[in-house]
């Protein structure tokens, strides 16, 4: 059977400008990926990223390169794990489940996903403007925090006080030392931080083995697919999924097994991306500590029909969304 696979540039306004410590952007850019086996489309997403060595043209590149005769199983090695393999992957599992009359955590063998409380994302700001967004987002059950300079304890203190009763978790995104960490460990366990996400960066974060953790420590950057799992050891506390990382759900579900059967704590995290983004990701939410699917929540356009968001939670794709 020859596959048909197509890849095309987007662009979604997001809702105000996201910053983290290493930049910020008013949009999130993404390449759509849309398989076809002549009969059934399915389609898939990634977010190419820099910090990974990825451009959109790099990343259309490898995929515009492979044959139509690929299967899922061979991609796994025609590809290495990052934002092409992801998108390829994640669109033949959508076309797999078409093609089959079913949903895809039936074809995966996982429970079907139930609405996921989801962390909300703050991005780096002044306090004055970060204890500002945490109190029109009070209202939510997970605040992510977005610090990582050496000058986050005023920015703590004022979440804090834009949401005093919110549960909080704070991401550095690399952007500190191991002595600012240490400095704000204490500080970020009065203000009853639940985790630390990747407080060092990822090649200096053998530090993490020798200082005080005296809150979970999350490995993002520092885990991508299982090869990164033996290097985490002594370091981290709970391993932070993404797609673009794993470079597909494929991948993603073998990670968390061996993630948990190794005793780590699991984060399924996204990037700034669509709902089409996140559907996949649903399906690995079952047992995680921590789920972190809200980038359709920071655009001000989305996917027909987007994921819905409310009450409840993240529920499950629609059919025609994904799977």
């Amino acid at each position: 059977m020859s596959l048909s696979i197509s890849v095309v540039p987007e662009q979604f306004r997001l809702a105000e400008t996201f910053t983290i410590s290493r930049g910020s952007r008013d949009a999130a850019v993404v390449l759509t990926v849309t398989v076809s086996d002549g009969q059934v489309e399915g389609h898939g997403e990634c977010v190419p990223y820099a910090r990974y060595g990825e451009t959109v043209e790099s990343v259309m590149a490898e995929i515009l390169a492979l044959p139509g005769t690929i299967t899922r199983r061979a991609l796994q090695e025609a590809l290495p794990a990052g934002a092409a393999r992801n998108a390829v992957d994640c669109a033949m599992w959508d076309m797999e489940a078409k093609r089959a009359g079913a949903r895809v955590w039936d074809l995966a063998g996982v429970p079907a996903p139930g609405p996921l409380k989801t962390a909300f994302t703050l991005s780096l700001d002044s306090p004055e403007n970060m204890e500002a967004a945490a109190a029109r987002h009070a209202h939510r059950p997970l605040l992510k925090i977005k610090l990582g300079t050496p000058d986050d304890m005023n920015r703590l203190e004022a979440v804090r006080r834009g949401a005093p009763l919110t549960d909080i978790i704070v991401d550095a995104n690399e952007g500190w030392t191991a002595e600012v960490y240490t400095e704000l460990a204490p500080h970020l366990l009065r203000l009853g931080v639940l985790l630390v996400e990747q407080p060092l960066p990822a090649e200096k974060d053998d530090m993490l083995a020798e200082i005080a953790r005296p809150l979970p420590v999350c490995a993002d950057e520092s885990c991508h697919d299982r090869v990164s799992l033996p290097a985490l050891k002594g370091k981290y506390d709970i391993a932070n999924i993404k797609l673009d990382k794993t470079g597909g759900l494929t991948e993603a579900l073998a990670l968390k097994q061996a993630a948990l059967a190794q005793g780590y704590g699991l984060m399924i995290g996204c990037m700034v991306g669509t709902s089409l983004a996140m559907a996949p990701a649903t399906l690995l939410a079952e047992g995680a500590a921590f789920v972190d699917l809200d980038g359709p929540l920071l655009l001000a356009e989305d996917r027909t029909p987007p994921l819905a968001y409310d009450a409840e939670g993240l529920h499950p794709p629609e059919s025609a969304l994904w799977g």
